[in-house]
């Protein structure tokens, strides 16, 4: 903690970290007449939004209700105090429920944001009383990156990039996954080749998902005139009197002193990338690090705020999912693989412990309640032919690298499997010949999968369960797999105008905390696809307008409705 004096550049309002939530907190800041300046830890922009599948979940959002797709919200609210389970104080429900539909609006704005409605990806829970089995989920229109012009080259990857320039948006990839079964896959198929032709006509960069959501936002930063730093990491907060009133940073090597006068937001991510922080709070089986989340996230804010005495929860839990991990090292999550047919997860001892198309958190949460960490996802040939796994085409091959590392292996018989694997030979055949038998009735009566519009999003429509089919088709195949994460839940406790709490529930006056730097408004919980990106959003749009005045106990309001010019010290 340091003192403020001899300041080197003047803000409103310091957001720490440029995810989706950091830049929506800006442009709120601008909005609100506040000057705001972005500070990136890393070389490139958008955090741990940047490399994920970009979905929002934020009920009644404008793409939505222009979709005739309005929610009451006392609905969404029941789904939401169901789903926390009383983990989440209601306030904080509220605000988010309350002020979302205004922070989309407010991205709206800008000509750069443009949505779609991810039509049938269902919420994670569609049968708990508020849930939708149609879903809730938005995300951005692919965008062509060379409009960044220069800024281009600081983005990430592209993680839904396909060869040859391929773009392939949520839905797309739900209807290539059936290119070997319906006619809407191969439909799908025949349009990705056309957009491979015509990337190399039209020479475009197409971006879709989290990449495309953040190249957008950074468009309309630049609209707005918002400084972005890159390379710009924060060493610490700037305390006068009780009150957070700057930051000090690291610009490019140099140090800096960041004045700001209404209040500094972490939203800086979680501790995915801190080993000490992870072998600190997680449970057994989620210490290692297998996550998705950006590298940057090793916990600078969370560990911040401590230091201030801010209180923390959810520390023990994550955004878990099931995942493998490529020879190479690289972690690649499965989420449709688990709803297809004609496979199974099972444990150590040969047997299932869950439905395995459950929502990813659900599933890894019963993966460890069971103390298996480590599982197979075991196969048939005839599955293995249908459909895509961990980024492997239907009916490819799998790599030689994948059996010489010992991740995947493949046997004529189910007794070869077990002893390939070490699987009890006699467990595993009567957990196949007990699934078989459930497929020929029609209903998994362990588990039930199948039975929730969540799990058919992925599944075979093909089939009388899309969810079921037979395993019994030599080859085996069993694929060994991983708790992995898209980041960490645990994190600042705030209330509901995000600003941070101590441990007595008192307010650290000028500090706010939104994303995986906060303690998760889902609780232990994900309500839908996009539910860790739509909160961060909504949070730092709250966040922001709180520092301008705008809101519950916000103090005065700002006058004039331009950002004031930064005063440079």
């Amino acid at each position: 903690m340091s003192t403020a004096t001899g300041w080197d550049h003047t803000y409103d309002l310091v957001v720490v970290g440029s995810g989706g939530g950091g830049m929506a907190a800006a442009l709120a800041a601008v909005d609100a007449g506040l000057s705001v300046v972005v500070l990136e830890k890393g070389k490139k922009f958008g955090g741990s939004t940047g490399i994920s599948g970009g979905g929002i979940w934020v009920p009644n959002n404008p793409t939505l209700r222009r979709a005739g797709h309005d929610d009451s919200r006392e609905s969404v609210l029941t789904y939401l105090d169901t789903l926390t389970e009383g983990r989440v104080p209601r306030a904080r429900l509220e605000a988010y429920v309350d002020q979302g539909p205004a922070a989309m609006e407010l991205l709206e704005r800008s000509k750069w944001m443009k949505f779609v409605w991810t039509k049938g990806y269902a919420d994670y829970h569609p049968e708990l009383e508020g849930g939708r089995p149609r879903g809730r989920s938005i995300e951005p229109k692919p965008f062509d990156t060379r409009k960044l012009r220069e800024d281009e080259v600081f983005q990430r990857p592209n993680s839904m990039k396909g060869p040859l320039g391929l773009w392939i948006t949520s839905k797309d990839y739900h209807d290539l996954a059936m290119v070997k079964r319906t006619w809407q896959g191969r439909r799908a198929s025949l349009t990705a080749a056309w957009r491979v032709s015509s990337n190399v006509i039209r020479r475009r960069h197409m971006a879709t998902g989290g990449r495309a959501l953040v190249a957008r936002m950074r468009m309309a930063l630049k609209d707005a005139g918002i400084p972005l730093w890159l390379q710009t990491p924060m060493t610490e907060l700037v305390v006068e009197d009780g009150r957070v009133v700057g930051v000090l940073a690291t610009r490019e090597g140099t140090p800096v002193r960041i004045h700001a006068r209404r209040g500094v937001l972490l939203a800086s991510g979680g501790f995915d990338h801190n080993q000490e922080m992870r072998s600190t709070y997680l449970p057994e089986g989620g210490k290692d690090n297998h996550t998705l989340g950006a590298a940057e996230n090793t916990g600078d804010g969370i560990l911040a705020g401590q230091g201030l005495g801010a209180a923390v929860d959810f520390m023990d839990d994550a955004w878990w999912m099931p995942s493998v991990e490529h020879p190479s090292g690289a972690t690649i999550p499965l989420v449709s693989e688990r709803a297809i047919p004609g496979q199974v997860i099972v444990g150590e001892d040969g047997r299932r412990f869950t439905n395995e198309a459950a929502p990813y958190v659900n599933f890894v949460h019963d993966q460890l309640a069971g103390g298996h960490h480590e599982a197979w996802f075991v196969m048939d040939s005839r599955a293995r032919a249908r459909y895509p796994f961990a980024q492997i085409l239907p009916g490819a091959p799998f790599p030689k690298s994948f059996y010489d590392s010992g991740l995947v292996h493949r046997a004529d018989t189910v007794a070869e499997l077990a002893a390939s694997t070490g699987l009890p030979a006699e467990a595993l055949q009567e957990t196949l010949d007990r699934f078989n038998g459930f497929v020929r009735a029609g209903r998994d009566l362990d588990f039930h999968r199948g039975e929730s519009a969540h799990d058919r999003y992925y599944g075979d429509p093909t089939l009388p369960n899309p969810n079921l089919d037979s395993i019994d088709k030599a080859p085996f195949y069993a694929v060994r797999i991983q708790v992995g994460d898209l980041g960490t839940k645990g994190g600042l406790v705030c209330d509901e105008t995000s600003r941070v709490l101590r441990e007595d529930g008192s307010v650290i006056e000028g500090l706010y905390a939104t994303g995986n730097a906060s303690a998760s408004v889902m609780g232990n919980e994900y309500a839908g696809p996009g539910a860790t990106i739509g909160p961060s959003i909504v949070f730092g749009y709250i966040a922001a307008r709180h520092a301008a005045g705008i809101g519950a106990d916000s103090g005065s309001a700002v006058v004039g409705s331009h950002a004031p010019a930064a005063q440079e010290g």
